[in-house]
């Protein structure tokens, strides 16, 4: 099985700065493969919490070279939720990417466990005739201090249900649970392996230089 691993997030760095740059990232140094992937951007300032800056991914499997470049440029500059990142954001930037993995369907919306389990959601609207869906990968429940209850009914909202949320709402839930393995960098790890293993620091258009 491949595990997210620090070259991956390497990569989804590489692929911004590139962008940035108007150039073309460079190689990847991980083995392609066919993996549903996500790719988390995070904001970490004066070390407070970081808040997050766009978090995207697929939840079918795809080359994971192909799905990191491509993920990482749009949750950063096209997840509707936050304005696009600019590059003078990028020294307080961390990256996140996850590999998806242990499908498996839930007998209902109590059998999953927080901290453990990503849940996907699907649903019929009763307001609209229409199914909706949602997800929430495996950390988001931990880190929110959500019980299985709330995060249910937060990623609910999530898929765009507005109306009353009520017991037999929740008992029409069809629900996939599934894990994942991350791995998290922060951009100053980012230039100090870059450093080391290419002989010098990145440089961006449009943001000044750093001290890493």
């Amino acid at each position: 099985m491949v595990s997210a691993n620090r070259e991956m997030v390497v990569y989804c760095f590489d692929a911004l700065v590139a962008h940035y740059n108007g150039d073309e990232a460079p190689p990847p140094t991980f083995d392609e493969g066919q993996h549903p992937l996500f790719v988390t951007w995070k904001n970490a300032v004066n070390g407070g919490e970081p808040r997050l800056r766009g978090c995207i991914g697929t939840l079918e499997a795809r080359c994971i070279v192909n799905g990191f470049k491509d993920y990482a440029l749009t949750s950063a500059l096209r997840d509707r939720r936050f304005p696009p990142i600019q590059a003078k954001e990028l020294p307080n930037l961390e990256c996140t990417v996850s590999i998806l993995t242990n499908y498996e369907p839930a007998r209902d919306y109590l059998d999953w466990e927080v901290g453990k389990h990503g849940i996907i959601i699907e649903f019929a609207d009763p307001d609209y005739n229409t199914r909706r869906s949602a997800t929430y990968l495996p950390e988001v429940a931990a880190h929110e201090g959500w019980t299985v209850i709330e995060a249910i009914d937060s990623l609910i909202r999530k898929a765009g249900y507005s109306g009353k949320i009520t017991g037999q709402l929740r008992k029409s839930i069809q629900l996939t649970r599934y894990q994942s393995t991350l791995f998290t960098m922060h951009y100053g790890d980012y230039v100090a392996y870059v450093k080391t293993i290419r002989g010098a620091a990145p440089t961006i258009n449009g943001a000044k230089p750093t001290n890493y």
